[in-house]
């Protein structure tokens, strides 16, 4: 089947008008413009130099091996376009790609997909207000989280689980999360929900990567947002939280010694030490092709009553809140975060503070560095 070129020029400004991309004009950009060379006929001949230039406005010295940004909204682009299939435009009757090697896109027409014919049903007539139609929304999205997370980790374990035997648990990654995987408590990982700051999708993200991390390590893991959290579940188990704790008055219950805190614009060193600042602060970035800069603090403090364990990977952006459960979930992150917090016998703190700043575009972190950290093993056991 032959596509006519206003049929794909149609489908161009349908994506371009979708959510995926309204708010991004960066990739609205880059999109119109290799969709034009495409259907014209001269995307063939696109070079990374050429691109850089003419939709990123870099000067003619720019030299692409020595800057990353066309690959990177490049690659942002593909997975921009596989979101917009897998939601709006599910049913596009023209689907479009960015195969990887080159900047050409390709126009297929959707296969046509025969469904049997299903007997008529009996009308059902719903009456419901508006406002108990927005909260079970809500309710549905929460659950939705919830359950993508719990089957995905179950999905992972009987589909990955030669994979993780292949890579190993390192010594590191072993010192690390030893604490946490007690054997006679159970895990919670514990989500902030969005009325608690944070997006239930970045959030999710993390507890999704952390239940592929550990469930074949730990098989007692609970998935719980925020508002369902319980006291008997904190002082029973042990407890990961990601996000920020402002909305659950549960885990704020806990007494905890902070050297270290997540405010409204970054993280406050309460006792700073020389060289250091006492406020780490996020930073948008001023240019639509330029990164964002945020951190996140990783806090490990003792249970309810000094029993069990908390771990807090928390942030007030979603990169950083990935971000660090990606830097504790990686052996050559670990191995570089082990060495800086051991002390002068060798030893890992028990407990501890660590900050890391985050490097992202479109809300994904391209670089995860250590900054910082605190150990509070002796001033939380005395």
């Amino acid at each position: 089947m032959v596509l006519e070129i206003e049929s794909l020029q149609t489908q161009i400004q349908h994506i371009l008008q979708s959510k995926a991309f309204r708010t991004s004009e960066v990739q609205r950009n880059l999109l119109s413009y290799l969709a034009d060379k495409s259907i014209t006929g001269t995307a063939d001949n696109l070079k990374e130099y050429s691109v850089g230039l003419d939709v990123f406005g870099k000067p003619a010295s720019y030299d692409p091996r020595q800057e990353s940004t066309v690959r990177m909204h490049v690659g942002r682009l593909r997975q921009k376009l596989a979101e917009y299939y897998r939601t709006e435009g599910v049913d596009d009757p023209v689907v479009v790609d960015l195969p990887k090697g080159g900047f050409k896109i390709t126009f297929e027409p959707r296969p046509v997909v025969v469904v049997p014919e299903a007997p008529p049903a009996e009308p059902v007539i719903v009456v419901q207000s508006h406002y108990r139609l927005e909260i079970a929304l809500g309710t549905a999205l929460l659950i939705a989280i919830l359950c993508a997370s719990y089957f995905g980790v179950r999905l992972w374990r009987v589909e990955r689980a030669p994979q993780l035997q292949a890579a190993g648990w390192t010594p590191e990654l072993q010192q690390l999360w030893e604490p946490i995987l007690t054997p006679n408590r159970p895990l919670l990982i514990c989500m902030s929900t969005p009325a608690s700051g944070m997006t239930g999708l970045g959030t999710a993200n993390g507890a999704f990567l952390l239940g592929q991390f550990l469930g074949e390590r730990k098989k007692d893991i609970q998935l719980t947002p925020t508002e369902q959290l319980s006291m008997p579940e904190i002082a029973m188990g042990n407890v990961v939280f990601l996000g920020t704790s402002a909305g659950s008055r549960q885990i704020r219950a806990v007494p905890e010694d902070r050297q270290l805190v997540l405010g409204p614009d970054g993280i406050r060193n309460l006792n700073p030490r020389q060289g250091e600042p006492a406020l780490l602060t996020d930073r948008n970035p001023a240019d639509p092709t330029d990164t964002a800069e945020s951190y996140a603090l990783v806090s490990h403090f003792p249970g309810l009553n000094g029993n069990g364990e908390l771990l807090y990977f928390s942030g007030n952006k979603i990169p950083a809140v990935m971000g660090a459960v990606q830097f504790f979930t990686d052996p050559v992150s670990a191995r570089t975060l082990v060495a800086k917090m051991k002390g002068p016998g060798g030893a890992l703190p028990h407990f501890y503070q660590v900050v890391l700043k985050v490097r992202s575009m479109d809300d994904m972190p391209i670089d995860i560095a250590y900054i910082f950290h605190r150990d509070l093993t002796s001033v939380v056991t005395h």
